[in-house]
C-alpha cells in the first residue's frame, strides 16, 4: 500500500474541509431525508455523535430517526484504549463537554448500549473499512460490545471522503453500511459492496 492509513486520512479530510457551509449542511439535510436504508423497529437505540472538525451533522437524521420512534444515545469516552460508553439523549437535552472537549450527555442520562452505531470518520473505502482519527475508539468499541450483542456499524460522511482503499489491519472493524449525501452502502453481503444512488 503506497498510502500510509496517516497520508489517507490527510488527503481525505482535506477534501472534508474544503467543502463549503453551504455544501456540508445540504448533504445532511439530504442524508437525513433519506433515512436509513432498512425498516427502524420502534425503542431501537441509535447512538450517534457530536459533530467535531467539520464531520458531517448527524443531527438531522437523528431527529429524524426520533420521529420514527427511535431511542437516541451519544457516546461518551472514558479512557484512551478503552470502549466508549452511551447515554441516552434527546435533542433538546444540553451537552456538556467530556475529557477530550466533544459534547457529551449528562453523567446522570442512563448508560445504554446500542443497536445501531452512527459512526463518524476521516475516509472509507468500498469494503466498509473506515480511516478514524487513530486513537481507535470505535474499533474497541465495536469489538467490546459485538462480544455480547451484534451492533450495525453505520459510517456517515461526505461523498467527498471515499477513498479507493484503506489498508485495514486484524483489529479494524468493518462498518454494516455507509452512508453519504448521494449513496447508501451496504456492505453486510460477503460480495463487494453494492451502492443505491440518490
Amino acid at each position: 500500500m503506497s498510502n500510509s492509513k496517516s497520508e489517507l486520512r490527510a488527503k481525505a479530510l482535506a477534501k472534508r474541509d474544503a467543502l463549503s457551509e453551504k455544501k456540508r449542511a445540504a448533504a445532511a439535510t439530504k442524508l437525513a431525508k433519506r433515512g436509513l436504508p432498512f425498516e427502524l423497529l420502534p425503542g431501537t437505540i441509535v447512538s450517534g455523535y457530536s459533530p467535531i472538525r467539520n464531520e458531517i451533522d448527524p443531527a438531522p437524521l437523528m431527529r429524524k430517526l426520533a420521529d420514527d420512534g427511535a431511542r437516541l444515545a451519544l457516546p461518551c469516552v472514558t479512557a484512551r484504549g478503552q470502549s466508549l460508553i452511551f447515554r441516552l439523549w434527546h435533542p433538546n437535552d444540553r451537552l456538556m463537554l467530556g475529557p477530550l472537549g466533544i459534547p457529551e450527555p449528562s453523567p446522570a442520562a442512563a448508560e445504554v448500549i446500542p443497536d445501531i452505531m452512527l459512526t463518524p470518520l476521516a475516509a472509507f473505502d468500498r469494503l466498509g473499512h473506515r480511516i478514524g482519527y487513530g486513537a481507535g475508539h470505535y474499533d474497541f468499541t465495536f469489538a467490546h460490545l459485538r462480544k455480547t450483542k451484534h451492533v450495525l456499524g453505520i459510517g456517515i460522511a461526505f461523498a467527498a471522503q471515499e477513498i479507493e482503499a484503506v489498508p485495514a489491519l486484524s483489529h479494524d472493524v468493518a462498518l454494516d453500511y455507509v452512508l453519504t449525501e448521494s449513496d447508501v452502502f451496504d456492505f453486510r453481503s460477503p460480495e463487494v459492496a453494492h451502492s443505491l444512488r440518490g
